[in-house]
């Protein structure tokens, strides 16, 4: 049941709030990160993982975390995501880091067209009042990329070797 509840309610919620914030800031903060960290190392217990199976997720991990690196090290990606894109892969595991990996990037990429395209048109009044959005708008602001992992993940999950683990 806790493993349940991590996966279906704990998981997602973690992970909308780090896209909101990403939204909202432009940052997703380290509490979050260690956040699903912690869920992951409760989750390995509730489940009942064996230590292989952990050690195969501690090493996609590591990949998710040396290939987030890069792309902060190249200036693809800010810091926030590279930990949410390896966090996640630990959750997701080998079997799951390439197409997760792929998912978010298309997403990001629509994520990346969706923004040049609304910080083309001048924003209507209403929105020109909040100052996230005002952020956002602005052509030399980044691309809050958390938004494109959290929902690749929300579009994989259920298909994912983790949920079924969850529901034995």
């Amino acid at each position: 049941m806790l493993a349940e509840f991590l996966v279906l309610i704990a998981l997602p919620l973690l992970l909308a709030a780090a896209a909101g914030w990403d939204i909202a800031s432009f940052t997703i903060p380290n509490f979050l990160t260690l956040a699903l960290l912690a869920a992951f190392a409760v989750f390995c217990f509730a489940a009942g993982l064996s230590f292989t199976v952990i050690g195969w997720h501690l090493l996609a991990g590591i990949l998710g975390l040396l290939i987030g690196f890069t792309l902060f090290a190249i200036g693809h990606v800010g810091g926030g995501d590279a930990k949410l894109f390896a966090v996640m892969v630990l959750w997701l595991g080998l079997k799951d880091l390439m197409p997760y990996a792929l998912v978010a990037s298309v997403l990001g990429g629509a994520l990346a067209l969706g923004l040049m395209l609304m910080r083309s048109w001048p924003l209507p009044a209403f929105l020109a009042r909040q100052s996230w959005m005002l952020k956002l708008h602005d052509s030399k602001s980044g691309i809050p990329y958390g938004v494109a992992l959290a929902a690749a993940a929300f579009i994989l999950l259920p298909s994912t070797e983790v949920f079924r683990l969850a529901a034995v």
